[in-house]
């Protein structure tokens, strides 16, 4: 199994969707190899001349519209080589971390994690699976409040990934079991999987 971790936390140290990862990876053992990208490495931002580099056509592109496009062609070559998404996902003000935006910004590319056809556009990187931990000190999964869980899941399903698993530590401030169950159920996941 060839594991892409992607962490978003802005706290590198305690923070409980690197802990519940961590735990994920350990049960596993060594049945995974783990690339690990962790988003609080700055990501640059789409930007104009990222656009215009991406919308030359590849063998027209300059030398600087090439290294423009050249962080995200590595991280979506990541994402062709694995097979599973770990993702780490703390909800920030009821939605993703900005870490996470531009990440999702410089890996949905159209000719290359997506395609236009006819009836709209379509996923190229099918096959693979996703497993996002969804940590909120407050915001309950799947609620009215909750703008991040049905937004990774569409984001996933437009570039091919139709297969989502989400373990949630959701609203762990006010419930002092959340954390437990939510340890409980990535470490069943790992067996089930290893």
């Amino acid at each position: 199994m060839k594991i892409l971790r992607i962490d978003s936390s802005a706290q590198t140290d305690g923070a409980h969707s690197r802990v519940l990862m961590d735990t994920f990876i350990s049960k596993l053992g060594n049945v995974a190899t783990v690339v690990e990208r962790d988003l609080t490495e700055s990501l640059p931002h789409v930007d104009a001349e990222w656009v215009a580099a991406n919308n030359t056509a590849a063998d027209d592109r300059s030398l600087e519209q090439n290294a423009k496009l050249s962080v995200s062609n590595a991280l979506i070559d990541e994402l062709e080589a694995a097979d599973t998404l770990l993702i780490g996902l703390p909800i920030y003000n009821f939605g993703v971390p900005a870490a996470l935006k531009a990440w999702i910004d410089q890996v949905c590319r159209a000719h290359r994690t997506f395609a236009y056809s006819q009836n709209g556009p379509v996923g190229l990187l099918e096959g693979k699976r996703a497993i996002v931990v969804y940590v909120s000190g407050g915001t309950p999964i799947g609620s009215d409040i909750d703008f991040a869980s049905n937004y990774i899941r569409h984001i996933m399903g437009f570039i091919g990934i139709t297969d989502v698993t989400f373990v949630a530590a959701d609203k762990h401030m006010m419930d002092d079991t959340a954390l437990l169950r939510a340890t409980d159920e990535i470490k069943a996941l790992a067996n089930k999987l290893s």
